[in-house]
């Protein structure tokens, strides 16, 4: 482990910004893992190589993997419409404005493709208006009436598949396909068409073409109970103290069952060893233990920004300048970190992956306090971890 990176951790979880991290560095074959601190602030569980973690939005990648496995089998083909799999979409229209009353529509001027839904360019996501994510404004509330989910995974979708799908048909496009970049919707969507291209469940589907292969047993959309009770607890910042506040809203209870509603965008529990064979396997372009689970190809198109700079720029505070390419963030420019071509993505929950194929670096860094997204941790974390 990098001393730079292990000393940058130490130093915040004795100033008690984290009750515990677990961080995982490769180059090559060298692989360092280091578990600092403990479970849960006040708590005696020390955090281990193998605590599981929730790591939100870092299933899509995984999603997007899955993706281009079944179009290399012919089950979908990524400039397809949706509609093809998903006929609950195809009469959808777009809203004359995205705050706007549901009822003035306009036509769409193109269906939405597989390509847009991994590329978040459908046009339905995180709505940002000002400074403010998800304002009450029409389309926020009828999405929230429906108990469709899309912004924060907790509370769940009460839905199973096929009605989580056929309600959000229900709801107009707050923008253009392909007109701006936006956040989320488009891996919740891209869940039930990939249960459908395969013809079996969301899990099932992962379990057999990446989980199993990669020797990943540790990872999925739930835990046996006894291990469900290892999860960390979560924590976000109070706004009145600035101090990181356990919330209960994703107990160990609820990982010890199957969801109703899978999550493509941020259902996935994991480890670092498991997550690292994800990694390596698009570090290694498609390869694991010499076995080709992904084309070369593939693998290049996932880790390739897709973005126009007023799409990148349409993204704001949550792509910082990136690109993405499908299922996660691509570096298109130096930034303080590395130079271009640096791609991963974060989990929400406070969890974080990078790959540097330039430099052959794998870099995994697992808590379970969401304020590693925006008290730069990530940047200082990144930083150390390139430190030899």
């Amino acid at each position: 482990m990098p001393s730079q990176l292990h000393a940058a951790i130490a130093a915040r979880v004795e100033r008690g910004e984290f009750p515990g991290v677990v961080s995982l560095v490769a180059r090559d074959e060298d692989v360092s893992v280091d578990a600092v601190g403990v479970t849960g602030f006040g708590g005696a569980v020390p955090m281990r190589r193998d605590t599981p973690f929730r790591i939100a939005s870092m299933t899509k990648p995984v999603l997007a993997a899955a993706t281009l496995i079944l179009a290399e089998d012919g089950r979908l083909d990524l400039e397809e419409p949706v509609a093809k799999l998903l006929p609950e979409l195809a009469g959808q229209r777009v809203l004359a404005r995205p705050d706007g009353p549901l009822d003035e529509t306009v036509p769409v001027v193109r269906p939405v493709t597989v390509a847009d839904l991994l590329t978040f360019t459908l046009g339905f996501g995180l709505l940002v208006v000002g400074d403010e994510f998800d304002p009450p404004v029409p389309i926020v509330r009828a999405w929230r009436g429906l108990g469709l989910v899309m912004g924060e995974p907790d509370p769940r979708s009460p839905h199973g598949p096929d009605e989580w799908i056929r309600r959000f048909g229900s709801l107009p496009l707050m923008r253009q396909p392909g007109e701006t970049w936006m956040y989320n919707a488009g891996t919740l969507i891209l869940g039930v068409l990939l249960a459908r291209a395969a013809d079996q469940p969301l899990d099932a589907l992962l379990r057999e073409r990446l989980f199993d292969p990669l020797g990943m047993t540790g990872t999925g959309f739930w835990l046996p109970p006894a291990r469900a009770a290892e999860l960390p607890r979560y924590y976000l910042s109070d706004p009145a103290t600035g101090r990181p506040a356990e919330r209960t809203d994703t107990g160990p209870e609820i990982w010890s069952r199957p969801p109703v509603f899978p999550s493509g965008s941020g259902g996935l529990v994991s480890t670092a060893d498991d997550f690292l064979a994800f990694a390596r396997l698009l570090l290694n372009r498609g390869v694991h233990g010499g076995t080709r689970l992904l084309s070369e190809q593939s693998v290049a198109a996932m880790t390739t920004n897709h973005l126009t700079p007023e799409q990148i720029a349409s993204g704001g505070i949550l792509l910082g300048g990136s690109g993405w390419g499908y299922g996660l963030a691509v570096t298109v420019e130096r930034d303080e970190v590395s130079g271009p071509g640096r791609y991963g993505w974060s989990g929400g929950y406070g969890t974080t992956w990078f790959n540097d194929p330039a430099e052959g670096l794998i870099v995994i860094v697992l808590s379970q306090v969401a304020d590693l997204l925006w008290n730069g941790a990530l940047t200082e974390f990144g930083k150390a971890a390139y430190q030899r």
